[in-house]
């Protein structure tokens, strides 16, 4: 059997560069699991009740859960990386509507937090979370350390793509 090197694995060949190829293969990599994870989150919640939830909404009512501790929109902004507050503000209105989450006004600003719903509904999607993903990491033949090793790099390369991201901005 011949074998033939077609180059690396990316979405956009008039992007990769001589200097990192590499770096394209990442970007292709990082698409197609953000699509994937999204996905997962959707059905994950999808499966405890909750059908109508859109990855961000998954994002900031698990944010909202996180060490049951109220949080300012400014604070799930900056936890979540989001640059368009917008999109907070409309996740927080729509899980508070679903009864997901309380708001507390304390002078201007807003604090928000789980209710007891919303973080029975976390619970409920940590237990399909077990079931469905975490049962199957010895299936893919990753280890924990290597989960680990992984997300450290992609928060360093985000932030590597953030400073970037402001370079272009001021071109």
């Amino acid at each position: 059997m011949i074998k033939k090197d077609f180059g690396p694995i990316v979405s956009s060949s008039h992007l990769v560069s001589e200097h990192s190829p590499e770096l394209s293969e990442f970007e292709f990599g990082v698409t197609i699991a953000n699509n994937a994870f999204q996905r997962w989150i959707v059905r994950g919640m999808a499966a405890v009740g909750y059908p109508d939830l859109s990855p961000n909404d998954v994002l900031v009512l698990h944010t909202l859960n996180h060490r049951k501790r109220e949080k300012k929109l400014a604070d799930i902004c900056l936890v979540l990386n989001i640059e368009d507050t917008h999109l907070a503000t409309y996740a927080i209105k729509k899980l508070t509507k679903l009864g997901l989450v309380l708001s507390r006004k304390v002078g201007k600003e807003n604090f928000f937090s789980t209710s007891d719903e919303g973080q029975a509904a976390c619970e409920a999607y940590r237990e399909v979370r077990e079931s469905c993903l975490i049962s199957a990491l010895g299936t893919y033949g990753l280890s924990n350390k290597e989960i680990g090793e992984l997300s450290a790099l992609m928060r360093a390369l985000s932030g590597m793509y953030d400073q970037a991201a402001r370079a272009a901005t001021s071109l």
